[in-house]
């Protein structure tokens, strides 16, 4: 899910709840309290974590095993003789599903009832989407479909997922948002090996259809239990103040700078790892098996940074992230030659860059703390739009990069493969993403 952290989450459900002052949305009056179901534990509450959890690896772990695409298309009739944005199907779905918080969040909360509503949209407007790819007859074909139009449905009936989960879980509301988010693993670790035995066996289109009739089947049973706890005020008599000064402060755009040049080659080990494999003359199932790994490093990280960022300044656990992805990719990546070491590198890749995304954590604790009434949805949007402006952007620069086949058969090693030109790349976006930190030391945050 790329791309996800439960930290100072707590200011999201006013965004469903116009508050009065000096009132918590999870506060009611003392009639009303009986009417509500519990929070923090209950049928209700662990049924909505549950539904989440399934969603979460449904809508984002798709995405995110899109490396056994790119290899399928890049080897297909249909797609080889003109290969070129492939990658940008990728990069497609998850820079829009990123992006769109930025647009979500203010729109929930000047009409309090879209979230609940428009969630029924995205399940429909997912299978369409994967529909029509099935159908696809050109790359431009399947960004249009498997990636904005799957994008699209799946930000829809994901948002409002991230937005009840503060209201079900107070107290345990760390553990909750683990939860969920530890499905974006799950579906990264599992349909990896789902997709490609599909594609295998009955080629693209039928996959596609089958993984669209799968979403429908597994999903719609579900969507009901994504609803809010706490009613919608449909008279919303006040609205709370929301600070805006965080958007005038150098060290939260220094940070945003660091994230957007991060994940300018953050996805592309799990966008091309299947087909350096395939270059290696190592089998589909090889590459498919390393999209897995990365994948689930990634869960790992993310928890444990995440933890970090309580105890420690953010810039902190950005340059624990950044040293070690930036090492993996120059000294394991860089040296592949065999599957060894490939497996070393997707762990110890997937580990340190996966946990990068829980540094937004640090980045929302940090501005929280300097303005108690910050307006936590826009600020949320900005960092995930952030995020997705590098997906969208790493696609094109990824596709130019093998396109140039840098080194290839001048340098030695994984350098020397063709792929040398993604590989440093990556490695060095990996390493300016730890701007943040070289900010602090200089005093400028």
């Amino acid at each position: 899910m790329e791309a996800h952290n439960a930290i100072v989450l707590n200011d999201l459900s006013r965004y469903l709840v116009p508050d009065q002052p000096g009132e918590r949305p999870e506060e009611e009056p003392s009639h009303q309290e009986f009417s509500l179901p519990r929070a923090d534990s209950g049928k209700d509450a662990w049924l909505f974590l549950a539904a989440g959890f399934v969603i979460e690896a449904l809508v984002w772990g798709f995405p995110f095993s899109f490396g056994v695409f790119q290899e399928y298309y890049s080897h297909h009739e249909l797609f080889s003789s003109n290969s070129s944005g492939i990658a940008i199907i990728g990069t497609t779905a998850t820079g829009i599903m990123y992006m769109s918080g930025l647009i979500l969040f203010p729109a929930y909360k000047k009409f309090p009832h879209l979230a609940n509503n428009i969630k029924w949209a995205g399940l429909p407007l997912m299978a369409a989407g994967l529909f029509a790819a099935s159908f696809a007859q050109n790359v431009s074909h399947l960004v249009l479909t498997q990636g904005a139009i799957y994008a699209l449905g799946g930000c829809i009936i994901y948002y409002p997922t991230l937005l009840y989960i503060d209201e079900w879980f107070v107290q345990r509301k760390g553990l909750a948002f683990g939860i969920m988010w530890a499905g974006t693993g799950a579906g990264g670790l599992i349909i990896p090996f789902v997709l490609n035995g599909l594609l295998q066996r009955w080629g693209f289109r039928t996959t596609l259809r089958i993984w669209a009739t799968a979403l429908i089947l597994l999903s719609s049973p579900l969507i009901y239990f994504l609803r809010p706890r706490i009613p919608v005020s449909r008279n919303p008599t006040s609205q709370r103040y929301v600070g805006l000064g965080f958007l005038k402060s150098p060290s939260f755009w220094l940070l945003q700078l660091g994230l957007v040049i991060e994940s300018l080659g953050y996805f592309i080990p799990s966008l091309y790892l299947p087909t350096f494999a395939s270059s290696l003359g190592l089998s589909r199932s090889v590459g498919t098996l390393l999209v897995a790994l990365l994948n689930a490093a990634g869960v790992v990280a993310t928890v444990l940074m995440g933890m970090l960022c309580d105890r420690f300044h953010v810039t902190t656990v950005i340059l624990l992230s950044t040293v070690g992805a930036t090492i993996s990719v120059f000294l394991l990546w860089g040296l592949s030659t065999a599957l060894p070491l490939l497996i070393v590198f997707a762990i110890v890749y997937g580990f340190f860059a996966g946990g990068f995304v829980s540094t937004n954590a640090g980045v929302l604790k940090m501005v929280k703390g300097e303005d108690p009434t910050v307006d936590m949805g826009l600020l949320i949007g900005i960092i995930s739009a952030a995020r997705g402006v590098g997906a969208v952007a790493s696609g094109p620069l990824s596709e130019a990069l093998l396109k140039g086949e840098t080194w290839k058969g001048e340098a030695g090693l994984g350098y020397g493969s063709g792929y040398g030109g993604l590989i440093v790349f990556t490695g060095v976006t990996a390493g300016l993403g730890g701007v943040g930190f070289l900010g602090k030391r200089l005093g400028w945050m």
